[in-house]
Order: C-alpha cells, then structure tokens, then sequence
C-alpha cells in the first residue's frame, strides 16, 4: 500500500506541475490576448480618427471645390466684360481715330480758305 501510495503521491505531483505549468500557460495566453485586445482597441480608434480627419478633409476638398467653380464662373463672367469693354474702346479709338484725320482735313481746309481769302483781301484792297 505504502509504495502504491507513493507512487500515487508521485503521480499526484506530476499531475500537479503539469496542472501549474498549464496554469502559468493560461496566464500567459490571458496576458497576450488582452494586449492584442488593446492593440485592436487603439486601431479602431486610429482607423475611426483617420475615418474622421478623412470626412473633414473631404469637406474642405468638395467647399474648395465649389469655391473654385465660383471663381471661374465670375472669371468668365469678367472676361465677357473685358471683352465687351475692349470692343467698345476699340470702337471708340476707330472713332477718334476717323475725328482726328476729319479734324487735320478741316484745319488744312480752314487754312486754305483763310489762305484764299486773305488773297481776296489783298487783291480787293490793291483794286
């Protein structure tokens, strides 16, 4: 009985180291799933603030987008203008462009005529 007694108390400690090792496994497994819980934890808060600054940037892009067309909608608007208004002064340059020559051709006339009746005077004065 004593030595199937010891051998049974053997066994029992066997039994009890594998028990202690199995033991010390679990807490080590416990330990790396509650670090790969945190890990998990603190990326989907990085990805849901990535998620975040990605929408706000996306705003800005499509606010900076509208403004953008804006910009080019007035820009096209003021090229009509400028265009409109370059016609206009060109027209009015042709115009006084054809006034000036109009004015050079009366002086010279105005001269002439002055010339002539200055002619008048003196031929009807020596008369």
């Amino acid at each position: 009985l004593q030595k199937e007694l010891l051998k049974y108390k053997q066994e029992a400690r066997n039994l009890q180291g594998i028990k202690d090792a199995l033991q010390q496994r679990l807490i080590q497994q416990d330990a790396a799933v509650l670090q790969l819980k945190q890990e998990l934890l603190r990326a989907n808060m990085d990805k849901e603030e990535l998620h975040n600054q990605n929408a706000d940037l996306q705003r800005k892009v499509e606010e900076r987008n509208r403004l953008l067309a804006e910009y080019k909608k007035e820009l096209c608007q003021k090229d009509r203008h400028l265009q409109q208004h370059q016609s206009k002064l060109d027209e009015m340059l042709r115009q006084l462009s054809e006034a000036s020559y109009q004015q050079v051709d009366l002086e010279r006339e105005l001269e002439h005529k002055e010339a002539l009746l200055a002619h008048c005077m003196k031929r009807e004065a020596e008369e």
